[in-house]
């Protein structure tokens, strides 16, 4: 078996098929809002991350079908709130640019202003945050260096916080990023023919200046270009992509790159429900100094998303790969699919305890209804349609009422539980159990004692629709699945359903974790 045909088989989804050609989406991942950019020979791409910490991912890829995630720019968030959870609050849509030797990203936080930070080498250290505008609803920020030196920057509105939609505002911005220079100008009012008017990337090719924009809603929208000889307009306008007689609903928001080959390609989301807003690839061709997205049907104007396509010409072949998923927690620290609902404490979890293992402490619910709002949810993003993820606890370090659990978690969660329960049975007795909830509370559905176990390995399987099926493991290879119906996961706020694992209670006891394990 060749290493194509190993991670074809080991993985749930691979956009390279292995014969010059990829499929759609290239990430079948929650990477929303994506934007992207070439620097010589590589690729770079950013997306939302809202307020699930570390954020800012930072992925690489050599020929935009093939990509690993290499660091956030966020590894703890410096602004007041995050101690405790921010569904849909924190980074929207982040722009992403190189510029004078540095890469910046901007990006928009609706409750608190325009935000950027920069990096020498993306893999490393970013700077801290830095404040370029303070205000209440200035979101979907890009920055714009022009050839005479005037830096500009582009942005929309959030209407829940400004009053404002539809439109889009370009100001002069300082050369080095920091801080707007004036009050800038609205040069586009969507209001009539491109209600929702969001997202904007803002780019010259061949004497033009163009605004990238989606319009139309995040599920059913489409991607506008606007296009002027000058930066301020007037601009005129052209839908580029739609969903047409395809089954990708709303294919719009992302980046344009250009390849040295000469080729053009455009990045953007697709939203997909529980599965979060996935990320395509579609050629650009330009015709008449616009650029034509996708495919057009025989007799349209307007493309339509490719489901396969041959690969962009970068000048070789490289090689296949995906984002991480699986984890032995065999490094010194955590791997870089996980996420937490806060900025994370030094005493939820250690790495040094025992090796290849990590060790989640039980942290404290904090009079909670639910786990909707426990800040110490470790989580990742669902990978693909259909796959399985399998955890090994080791539960001999709860403690009495402390619980541990495998979780699928959105507006709706549930999870496989483990639970140290004073039953009157042997001193190593677990209670297994199944639980509901969401933001209002909690309910139990099922449950099980078991006595003198201590390692279970828990098990979910998600096939199409979202549907989630729990079983658990005694013995390391006999399961037994949990006789309930399945669980339909559901999508958070701005964000898709994440799986992963906990542990909560009072008595500071802990579970160990050997493996996670994500499987076709």
């Amino acid at each position: 078996m060749n290493d194509l045909q190993r991670l074809m088989n080991e993985q749930p989804w691979v956009a390279d098929q292995g014969d010059g050609t990829y499929k759609n989406p290239i990430l079948h991942a929650d990477y929303s809002d994506p934007d992207v950019i070439r620097v010589g020979e590589d690729f770079y791409m950013t997306a939302s991350s809202f307020g699930h910490i570390p954020g800012l991912p930072i992925l690489h890829s050599q020929d935009l079908v093939n990509w690993k995630l290499i660091n956030h720019a966020i590894p703890k968030m410096n602004l007041d709130g995050y101690e405790v959870p921010q569904h849909g609050n924190g980074v929207w849509a982040p722009s992403f640019r190189y510029h004078e030797g540095k890469f910046w990203i901007f990006y928009g936080d609706p409750d608190v202003g325009i935000m950027m930070t920069t990096a020498e080498d993306p893999a490393g250290e970013w700077t801290p945050l830095h404040m370029v505008k303070e205000g209440k609803g200035l979101i979907d920020t890009c920055p714009f260096w022009d050839e005479d030196g005037q830096a500009y920057l582009i942005h929309a509105y959030a209407q829940s916080r400004s009053g404002i939609k539809h439109k889009l505002r370009i100001c002069k911005m300082s050369a080095d990023g920091k801080r707007l220079l004036d009050e800038g100008q609205i040069v586009y009012d969507g209001t009539e023919s491109h209600p929702t008017l969001e997202g904007p990337k803002l780019y010259k090719r061949n004497g033009y200046y163009y605004i990238f924009a989606p319009a139309g809603g995040v599920a059913t929208g489409w991607q506008t270009i606007f296009r002027s000889t000058t930066i301020w307009g007037p601009y005129e306008d052209k839908i580029v992509l739609h969903q047409g007689q395809t089954s990708v609903n709303g294919p719009h928001q992302g980046g344009w790159v250009e390849l040295e080959s000469g080729e053009s390609w455009f990045v953007h989301f697709q939203d997909k429900g529980a599965y979060g807003r996935v990320v395509h690839l579609q050629p650009v061709e330009w015709v008449e100094d616009w650029p034509l997205m996708g495919e057009r049907r025989e007799g349209e104007r307007i493309g339509e998303p490719v489901l396969t396509y041959k690969k962009p010409d970068v000048g070789g072949v490289f090689p296949i790969q995906v984002p991480a998923t699986s984890d032995e927690f065999d490094q010194a620290k955590l791997g870089l699919q996980w996420q937490w609902q806060t900025n994370p404490q030094e005493d939820w979890y250690s790495l040094r305890t025992h090796s290849s293992q990590i060790r989640l402490h039980a942290v404290s619910k904090y009079q909670q209804l639910s786990l909707y709002d426990a800040p110490h949810l470790l989580l990742q993003k669902f990978p693909a349609p259909e796959f399985e993820v399998a955890v090994s606890f080791d539960a001999s370090g709860l403690q009495e009422d402390d619980f541990a659990g495998l979780i699928v978690f959105g507006y709706r969660y549930a999870y496989l539980g483990l639970r140290k329960s004073d039953l009157g049975l042997a001193s190593k007795s677990l209670t297994l159990f199944m639980a509901q909830g969401d933001a209002d509370g909690e309910e139990e559905l099922w449950s099980v004692a078991v006595e003198e176990i201590t390692d279970v390995i828990l098990k979910v399987k998600v096939v199409e629709a979202a549907q989630c099926s729990y079983s658990y493991s005694l013995n390391g290879s006999n399961y037994q699945a949990i006789p309930i119906e399945p669980f339909v996961a559901s999508e958070g706020r701005w964000v898709g359903a994440k799986v992963g694992m906990f542990c909560s209670g009072e008595a500071r006891g802990f579970v160990d974790v050997d493996w996670f394990q994500v499987s076709k």
